[in-house]
């Protein structure tokens, strides 16, 4: 399985029809290079440093952004996440929302973020927390899981309860987008290592390049193995993180090293 992580610069300066055009762009050139399975980072399209765009930018769960993605997972025949959304329910509540299509257009998985940042501002006082943990089969041409992907948004993994939690829902792999500030790179690689090698999973993080609302972006999109072995790393800049996952490696390693079998709480 050949993973694509987009490594995207967000302008809010840019009208949105421009940034889902090259986001649609994106995809299409990682499908061309072979990609099965397809990343954009967090609040890709809105930002994640300024919540003042956020009320008006906000879409339902099926909205245009959503329509859009769908409709380039199909083209490409890929498995896409889509990076996420801000989500507006119907009561008008705000999600930071990830959604994942599979290549028939049909929506895989939606996941509302659960640990917001901010500490009482920003995120963490105008999203809604989402409440429950998420993951899907991901299945090859005949129907046969290929690996059980769980899904983490950016501050979440800060968190290790929920890759814990998600391991015990058989998850083998974690897709991971984010905003993750460029200040607090060293945290964002140590703490990604950290959750493939104790939980024994795959990770693929996909970040933000570039500045949001004057913060600049990480980068340093990731491809760890279970071993937490950095297989494929991005820069600083805009690019497609490539990297071949050989699904099997997660059930080798916790057979070799089966310390999952060791825990006690």
């Amino acid at each position: 399985m050949k993973a694509a992580l987009i490594q995207f610069d967000v302008d809010l300066g840019r009208a949105p029809e421009k940034s889902r055009e090259l986001a649609v762009a994106k995809v299409h050139e990682a499908a061309e290079d072979g990609a099965d399975l397809v990343a954009l980072p967090e609040l890709w399209l809105h930002g994640a440093f300024d919540p003042e765009p956020w009320h008006k930018g906000a879409e339902p769960l099926h909205g245009e952004t959503a329509q859009v993605m769908r409709e380039a997972a199909m083209d490409c025949g890929v498995v896409l996440h889509a990076g996420s959304i801000v989500e507006r329910t119907p009561d008008g509540k705000l999600y930071n929302t990830s959604l994942v299509f599979d290549a028939e257009g049909e929506l895989l998985a939606g996941y509302r973020k659960i640990h917001r940042f901010g500490f009482d501002q920003g995120e963490a006082a105008v999203m809604s927390p989402g409440e429950q943990l998420v993951s899907f089969d991901l299945l090859d041409l005949d129907d046969t899981v290929i690996t059980k992907v769980g899904l983490a948004t950016c501050y979440d993994v800060r968190f290790p309860e929920l890759y814990r939690g998600l391991l015990d829902a058989g998850v083998q792999t974690v897709l991971q987008v984010a905003a993750w500030p460029a200040r607090r790179v060293q945290h964002w690689r140590t703490l990604l290592r950290a959750r493939a090698i104790e939980d024994q999973v795959f990770v693929l993080a996909c970040s933000a390049v570039g500045t949001q609302a004057g913060v600049e972006m990480a980068g340093h999109s990731m491809v760890i193995d279970p071993w937490g072995d950095i297989l494929a790393e991005g820069g600083e800049g805009e690019q497609i993180v490539y990297a071949e996952i050989d699904p099997a490696l997660v059930a080798s390693t916790r057979e070799s090293f089966p310390v999952l079998k060791d825990r006690r709480l």
